[in-house]
């Protein structure tokens, strides 16, 4: 008979799923690089399935076991229930969520909102992973999105939790309305970007300069070397940006939470999102301009 696996065996995959590296779990663990080793490979032998992708970028979660890396991390979870149930008699969410988003909300909207998550749910931690060029959370390298989009793509699924303005901002009135920043990158290819350009374009308006972040638009633009579109939850709150006349008409955009859809219904992470979906609809009020920042 195989012999079963203990919950210790999966500690030690965890740990390597959530370090990258068998020197990192090592570390996370207080043991050394050799017993991750070979309690790694142990489990992987009694279960008879590689977990990992070994490269030298470190151990990565082979895409077609996202489910057992899941259901592993949802055992930890339960463990973790059983004791406060014990102590407290009560399992609020617990564990480290990992949470990636753009620059702008990992900066504005979201250390708030996940402070105040970790307050009501003590036995709760978060990571937060910016990045404007979106991870791809096949790999694991996150667990939840909060991602501004009209549409999600088919391999996310998740919830609208609220919405989100664009507004026009400027060192002041007096910057020429012919000297525009522009977006590129990741942020470039959004449709709030494309609508800028285009309309500047057809006003035969050249960028005087261009970045691939919102935060970095918005320190070009308080230099006053140009006019620039922002997300008005960060223009609002910018106190050497005033608003100026917008150049095109923009739709409220939509901001989702979502998870990668093979994982989208494990009870950890649709609990997760709903907390995050619930705090971001309470931020709609500031992501949409109706409400000021404290001295605007």
């Amino acid at each position: 008979m195989m012999h079963r696996p203990n919950w210790d065996d999966y500690r030690f995959v965890l740990a390597v799923a959530r370090t990258g590296s068998v020197s990192g779990a090592a570390r996370e663990l207080g043991v050394n690089h050799a017993t991750v080793l070979r309690r790694v490979a142990g489990i992987e032998k009694r279960l008879g399935v590689e977990l990992f992708e070994k490269s030298v970028r470190g151990y990565e979660i082979a895409p077609e076991k996202l489910r057992l890396i899941e259901a592993a991390r949802e055992v930890e979870a339960a463990v973790s229930a059983v004791e406060r149930l014990a102590r407290a008699g009560e399992a609020p969410l617990a564990g480290v969520i990992r949470v990636t988003s753009t620059d702008t909300f990992c900066q504005v909207v979201l250390p708030p909102l996940l402070t105040r998550l970790s307050a009501h749910e003590k036995e709760l931690s978060f990571e937060l992973i910016s990045n404007n060029a979106h991870l791809d959370l096949s790999r694991l390298h996150a667990d939840v999105t909060v991602r501004p989009t009209f549409k999600l793509p088919e391999e996310l699924h998740g919830e609208m939790a609220a919405q989100m303005r664009f507004g026009f901002y400027a060192r002041s009135t007096e910057v020429p309305a012919d000297r525009w920043i522009g977006l590129t990158g990741a942020i470039g290819r959004s449709h709030a970007a494309q609508k800028l350009r285009e309309e500047l374009e057809r006003r035969k308006v050249t960028f005087v300069a261009a970045a691939d972040s919102f935060l970095t638009l918005k320190a070009l633009a308080e230099t006053g070397i140009g006019r620039v579109m922002l997300p008005v939850v960060l223009g609002n709150a910018a106190p050497k940006l005033v608003p100026v006349e917008p150049v095109v008409d923009l739709a409220p955009l939509p901001v989702f939470v979502a998870s990668h859809a093979d994982l989208a219904d494990a009870p950890r992470l649709r609990q997760a999102r709903a907390r995050i979906a619930a705090a971001l609809e309470a931020e709609e009020p500031h992501l949409m301009g109706k409400v000021l920042v404290p001295g605007q």
